[in-house]
């Protein structure tokens, strides 16, 4: 191979982009020169700016050192991101060309006092940031007489044996050049530029040096190495191994990466001290130990490591064509030098250190002879698609430890409300440690802010002894820029057209995030499937919800991709019969969000799709007119029932902030006051779980979370309100839930087919007709009184859910008069009736209506030292609560005075009617009023 590669004052990120992107005057510049820059972007990697005839903008910075050797990359950024309004101007100079001055960098970028500039930092952007150039870099020299090695672009180089490599050397003053090469004068010029090629003669490591003199006799030279390896050795894989990590045995691994186009791959780690430091080390050459062999075809680069300590964790990392650094794209555990520092002991204990000063970029990990996770669990059985109850969560929102452990503890919470899977938001390496998790950077590692690999099968497999599906939310539309996979082939801004598994830009131009995989290569084919493999037999996940399969496709379709694309429907249904083929029965998620006819096919092959719903229902509890029909796969023309509908998920508003916010009213009856909104949830929820068909629910919507999606902001943390379950109405809300569940999941008639709405303003129905029985659903979710017409499917006795309650139905179509907030549950057969009090009618005032008197159990109970009461009243009523200890003695009056109709709640704070600490022990609360008595009892543990 020839190296030649044309550059003046310009390094590249990656060393990707060639001559004359940027040009300066003058050509060496100074931290304190006026610098005029010129921005060719027709000469740029990416070509997005090509015809651009706008305004231009540039995100700029510096690199500084502060002591001569260290150097940092963007710092004393100009301005934010995206900020048009701080960010530097560009003027417009002809066709493709810009210019900007840069008068005296140090106070420019305002530079510290102890700070030296070596580079100028640039990305240029058009005034809406949807185009721009790669990252560049202004070469800064000191004062006087300079010269630079232009040619190669970047060293040090890697040339073979009998290589050319083409020289330039520039100086701004000097008026003769000198080219050595390990001591040896090898070319002289009396000029300003020096061009010579050099055939590399052997396998060594070789100073180049260049000398520039002026008439004055001073003297400025640049200097290097070329480092000249011997010829890939050929040789085909080993039996048996795939790209990524293979384990041979306890003490053996052989690493293979899948790297086309490439040159060669050294690989780098622990094993080998890091030893790659041929500008530090004079005596350092390639060790073929470490000099990854190449299969014939040229794609693929593998080497056996021997003699490993079993157990040991062994940091590494593969270093492309001696200038990229990246880690294993298929590694179960990475490290990460930004990140990490903010993860605790108690979250992953003994995390592995990165090795600071060794390397840079993320650094994967292998161990021999690990520990094996023990399955509990080997015959779960998943529940039926069509009973589907799906907890979405976000695990840094759920816990505030945010790890697996704290959620295993959790898991009876998911028993009692009667979810039978939990659909983890991403939980693979992600790209930071506070996200939703959408910005995936590594598809085999579990991210570790979450925990370490097993204690997440664990969760799972404590998931699965409760009878819990757990589902993955994966995202393989994409990847961001931080993806070895990307970075292989990556000019700055965007994948290149070499790259294997990427796009160069996404096609479907609506919506695009990070870097879009390419789902008709072969090569992205064959990862996603060991992917989706991967997770379902190494952690037993049930399945899967695939983000945005929408963009699962090389076409820019109508209607921002929604219209019927037959080419991603072939992808899809090749994918899925790939994991049908590892798992059976596991579940395929799509959120698609496409034409209905596609969604029909996608659905009859036997995937479930994403049904959103959040709109009408979220209007119909804020007191707008909207229709519940797309909340049935028959709406949408299924066969089956395979719509996933919710009313809530990550990505929609949360009801109870809207009905909070949004609410109308009428008179005194007010949708914003929370227990009115609480009621109205219970409502939404009585025509939401009841349609046949999967359903899911966000985290805490069963509490009535009323936090805006936006609160701080989108994808921020949000407050996690656990106290929440010790509020009376919001606890009832997720008893309501749980009830309506328990239907779902446990009688027939809610699977039928047989089944019809009716009702877009706010009289509405729902029919369920079945042999086993019939069910009618009525609700009013207008702010006045209306009527509704049940139609009713037979005559006879139908029982009301909530109550226990029957009525006579001798007039199938005769109407029934519904206050605004009420609702029914009407079965041909007497169902279970729920627990008391949960059902909750609103009065003209807007007030919660118990229907009953109702005393709570304390809680918490036991307690340490305080503990919270809460009761209801169906009128106003003098009332009494005392506390007695096991023998009878009264130990302290809570409250004796004249209380309103409706919830209360009262705190006892242990102490006695002395205001003395009451001792351990069990305790009774009496609440007497003049008709109604009740006690119950509570612990005192110190």
């Amino acid at each position: 191979m020839k190296y030649l590669l044309q550059i003046t004052t310009i390094i590249v990120f990656f060393s990707n982009i060639t001559a004359q992107v940027i040009t300066t005057n003058p050509a060496f510049p100074t931290e304190t020169d006026n610098i005029i820059v010129t921005f060719n972007a027709q000469e740029a990697s990416n070509q997005s700016l090509v015809g651009y005839a706008g305004q231009l903008y540039t995100h700029t910075g510096v690199t500084i050192t502060t002591d001569g050797v260290t150097e940092t990359r963007w710092q004393h950024v100009i301005g934010s991101w995206g900020d048009n309004s701080a960010q530097p101007q560009l003027a417009r100079i002809g066709t493709d060309l810009y210019q900007m001055t840069i008068n005296n960098p140090r106070q420019f970028y305002n530079v510290g006092a102890n700070e030296t500039i070596t580079e100028l930092c640039f990305v240029f952007r058009n005034s809406d940031g949807s185009s721009q150039s790669e990252d560049l870099f202004i070469n800064i020299y000191e004062e006087g007489l300079n010269v630079q090695i232009t040619e190669p672009a970047s060293l040090p180089i890697f040339p073979e044996v009998g290589d050319q490599v083409d020289f330039k050397i520039t100086t701004n003053s000097g008026d003769t050049l000198f080219l050595y090469i390990d001591e040896t004068l090898v070319a002289q010029e009396t000029n300003d530029t020096l061009d010579f090629t050099y055939n590399v003669p052997d396998a060594n490591r070789k100073k180049v040096k260049a000398v520039a003199k002026d008439t004055q006799g001073n003297a400025a030279s640049d200097s290097s190495f070329i480092i000249t390896r011997n010829a890939v050795t050929v040789e085909e894989l080993p039996a048996g191994v795939q790209a990524g990590i293979n384990y041979i045995d306890d003490n053996t691994v052989t690493l293979v990466l899948y790297a086309p186009f490439k040159d060669f791959v050294y690989l780098i780690g622990d094993f080998n001290d890091w030893t790659f430091n041929p500008d530090d080390d004079e005596t350092w050459v390639f060790d073929d130990n470490y000099y990854m062999k190449r299969t014939a075809d040229g794609t693929t680069y593998w080497t056996t490591l021997t003699n490993l300590t079993p157990q040991q964790e062994y940091g590494f990392q593969y270093l492309v064509d001696g200038n990229l650094y990246i880690p294993d794209p298929y590694a179960d555990k990475i490290l990460d030098p930004w990140n990490d520092q903010y993860i605790s002991n108690t979250t992953y204990p003994n995390l592995k250190d990165y090795p600071t000063g060794e390397t840079e970029n993320i650094v994967s990990v292998f161990q021999t002879a690990q520990d094996e996770y023990q399955w509990q669990v080997t015959d779960f059985q998943k529940p039926e698609k069509t009973d589907l109850v799906i907890y979405e969560l976000l695990i840094r929102d759920f816990v505030s430890t945010h790890n697996y452990q704290t959620l295993i503890d959790t898991l009876d919470y998911f028993v009692n409300l009667g979810v039978n899977a939990i659909e983890l938001m991403p939980v693979s390496e992600f790209e930071g440690n506070e996200s939703w998790g959408y910005n995936p950077m590594m598809y085999f590692a579990p991210d570790k802010y979450y925990g370490p690999k097993n204690d997440l099968k664990a969760f799972i497999d404590a998931a699965h002894a409760k009878g819990i599906a757990v589902i993955m939310d994966i995202v393989l539309n994409h990847s961001y820029n931080l993806n070895p996979l990307v970075r292989l082939y990556y000019d700055g801004s965007n994948p290149t057209a070499e790259n294997p598994w990427f796009n160069v830009t996404a096609p479907h131009t609506c919506f695009s995030w990070g870097s879009d995989f390419n789902h008709e290569s072969p090569q992205t084919q064959e990862f996603v499937d060991r992917v989706n493999s991967y997770w379902l037999t190494q952690y037993n996940f049930d399945g899967f919800r695939f983000d945005f399969t929408k963009g699962f496709t090389n076409i820019n379709g109508g209607d921002c991709g929604s219209d019927r694309d037959d080419s991603r429907i072939a992808i899809l249904e090749r994918m899925a019969d790939k994991i049908w083929e590892v798992d059976p029965t596991a579940y395929i998620i799509l959120e698609h969000f496409a034409d209905d006819d596609e969604e029909t096919i996608l659905s009859d092959y036997g995937m479930m799709l994403w049904g959103n719903v959040t709109g009408s229902y979220q209007d119909a509890a804020v007191g707008i007119s909207a229709s519940f029909s797309r909340a049935s796969y028959q709406a949408h023309g299924f066969n089956n029932p395979n719509l996933v509908a919710y009313m809530e998920s990550h990505d929609e508003e949360r009801m109870m902030f809207r009905t909070e916010t949004e609410g109308r009213y009428s008179g005194d009856y007010n949708i914003k006051t929370i227990n009115t909104g609480l009621n109205r949830a219970k409502m939404a929820a009585t025509f939401f779980y009841t349609i046949p068909g999967p359903k899911m629910l966000w985290m805490f919507g069963e509490l009535g979370y009323d936090y805006s999606i936006n609160y701080d902001c989108r994808v921020c943390n949000k407050p996690i309100r656990w106290d929440y379950y010790n509020d009376l109405e919001r606890k009832n809300l997720y008893k309501t839930i749980s009830a309506l569940i328990d239907l779902k999941k446990n009688y027939q008639v809610f699977r039928t087919d047989d089944f019809e709405f009716s009702g877009f303003l706010s009289a509405k129905r729902i029919n369920l007709t079945d042999a086993s029985m019939n069910v009618t659903i009525i609700g009013n979710f207008g702010t006045v009184d209306r009527t509704i017409n049940p139609n009713f499917q037979n005559t006879g006795k139908w029982y009301d859910f909530f109550t226990g309650d029957s009525i006579e139905v001798n007039d199938t179509q005769a109407e029934i008069t519904m206050t605004p907030g009420e609702f029914h549950i009407y079965s041909t057969v007497k169902l279970p009736t729920p627990e008391e009090g949960i059902y909750t009618d609103v009065n003209d005032n807007g007030e919660i209506i118990p229907a009953e008197f109702t005393l709570m159990q304390n809680y918490p109970n036991p307690f340490n030292p305080s503990t919270v009461i809460n009761y209801s009243l169906p009128e106003s009523d003098f009332v009494t609560i005392k506390i007695f200890n096991a023998l009878g003695q009264e130990v302290k009056t809570l409250i004796s005075s004249e209380q309103s109709m409706g919830q209360h709640q009262i705190n006892w704070d242990g102490k006695d009617n002395n205001s003395h600490l009451a001792a351990s022990g069990i305790y009774f609360y009496i609440l007497k009023t003049k008709n109604y008595f009740d006690a119950k009892k509570m612990i005192l543990m110190k």
